[in-house]
């Protein structure tokens, strides 16, 4: 798929907020005649006159009147970030001074950019494949240290990379039963299928590698849903704020207190966390209670992770029970509250009735959270993030572009086990180049392109 843009877009690339700086972005065919008529040069030179890729001291006029003093940014395509001749006006970070200076350029020939469009510009000029334009706004909405930095390999090109040298294997397999089916005197498939079995197989692995690291790519990118259940007053509420680092939710001595969810946002050693306390499993007969006990097992239903909180001080009951029965299939772990009292519930209690981690903890003391941390880092990443080599997929589009193929290369795979004929081999290994394909933006419809920019912020 190509595009030839005639028109030239123009956008603030910052916030539309008070700021130091602000950025007008200028692209396209006419950027350079745009920032002409608007941008006057302390040497009295043109923005078109000027060297690419530089920077240049002036000021924003219009009709004689000057708006601001700015920097102007000159990038020739096609090396700028849309592949097209770009100017940049860094000017004061002031939304009137932004407004004015937009305003001006739109005046001057550019039109409004739609959200994404300088991103959707760089993806059909060439300066990036889709995967890469998707991870532009992983980059952005990154919520902890982890997801950035996936986002960022994911820009350089890491799932590009890998995604290409798996499509260059099942190419050139295909391209060989094509040219042997089309000249058998001169290429002979004796011995072949053995070989593309062994190709099969290993591109298989690979893919099957990048699909079993989507869990982890979608806790790194969307953080991990995290409910905390117990009974009233086993320390619920007192674990989000500590953990929070400040008082989000009430605390006090009377059961009961917390009737409605309270989210809060954390991030423990760079993983995000959604953590949300919720109201006190136990039975009672109010009716606002009931509601907010209600919707606490709600919650937990589509929990990535539960918290139960057992007060240690307090001999188990039929509600924790309850709470066993409702976590017997969820990933949880267990702590062991106000272990700085008296204890009347130990490990031993617990074990072979829970199946999940148990840890000893002292909210109120701030003890025993360091082993807590260990043990969320141990149950989803297998207590490590690495990024040396592992590529993490945060996208379910590409996820499923991944299953596609690796349901492909199994119909291969069964090909070869039954002997079938050559030609079957290589319907279906196209099948598997083509969903390879769709990561990267290749055999992708315009309503997928469309889509995929809307999701983006005006200006990038």
């Amino acid at each position: 798929m190509s595009e030839v843009y005639e028109d030239t877009i123009a956008a603030v690339s910052t916030a539309m907020a008070p700021g130091g700086i602000g950025i007008v972005r200028i692209s396209g065919r006419e950027a350079f005649s745009v920032g002409d008529q608007i941008y006057r040069g302390k040497n009295g030179k043109k923005l078109s006159e000027q060297r690419a890729n530089t920077v240049h001291y002036g000021f924003v006029e219009e009709k004689g009147e000057r708006i601001d003093e700015v920097l102007a940014v000159i990038l020739k395509g096609p090396h700028s970030y849309t592949g097209e001749d770009t100017v940049e006006i860094d000017c004061h970070g002031g939304v009137l001074a932004m407004k004015r200076i937009l305003e001006a350029a739109f005046r001057a020939g550019a039109r409004p950019a739609q959200p994404g469009e300088f991103t959707r510009r760089a993806f059909l000029n060439g300066r990036m494949d889709l995967s890469q334009a998707e991870a532009v706004m992983d980059l952005i909405q990154a919520k902890n240290e982890y997801a950035l930095k996936n986002s960022l390999r994911q820009l350089q090109g890491s799932v590009r990379q890998e995604i290409q040298e798996i499509r260059e294997n099942i190419l050139y397999e295909i391209a060989y039963i094509e040219s042997a089916l089309d000249d058998p005197e001169h290429m002979s498939l004796d011995g072949y299928r053995e070989r593309l079995e062994h190709t099969v197989k290993q591109q298989k692995k690979r893919i099957e590698k990048l699909i079993a690291g989507s869990g982890e790519g979608k806790f790194l990118q969307e953080g991990i849903k995290t409910v905390i259940l117990g009974r009233p007053n086993a320390g619920k509420s007192s674990l989000l704020n500590l953990l929070a680092g400040e008082e989000k939710a009430i605390v006090t001595e009377i059961e009961g207190t917390t009737r409605d969810i309270v989210e809060e946002q954390i991030n423990l050693r760079g993983i995000t966390l959604r953590l949300l306390d919720t109201a006190g499993i136990r039975e009672s007969e109010s009716r606002v209670e009931q509601i907010g006990i209600e919707r606490a097992k709600e919650q937990a239903k589509d929990a990535d992770l539960i918290l139960y909180m057992v007060d240690s001080s307090m001999p188990l009951d039929e509600n924790d029970e309850k709470i066993m029965e409702l976590i017997r299939e969820k990933r949880a772990i267990v702590l062991l509250n106000k272990n700085d009292l008296e204890r009347k519930v130990s490990e031993k209690d617990l074990e072979g009735r829970v199946e999940a981690p148990i840890v000893s903890v002292s909210v109120r003391e701030n003890r025993g959270i360091e082993e807590l941390e260990d043990q969320i880092q141990e149950l989803f990443f297998h207590g490590k993030i690495s990024f040396n080599d592992e590529i993490y997929i945060t996208n379910l589009r590409h996820k499923q572009a991944l299953e596609a193929a690796d349901s492909s290369l199994k119909l291969v795979e069964q090909s070869i086990a039954d002997q079938m004929p050559e030609d079957f081999y290589s319907i279906d290994l196209m099948d598997a180049y083509e969903s390879l394909g769709k990561i990267l933006g290749e055999s992708v419809g315009e309503d997928l392109i469309n889509e995929i920019f809307s999701k983006f912020c005006t200006g990038k």
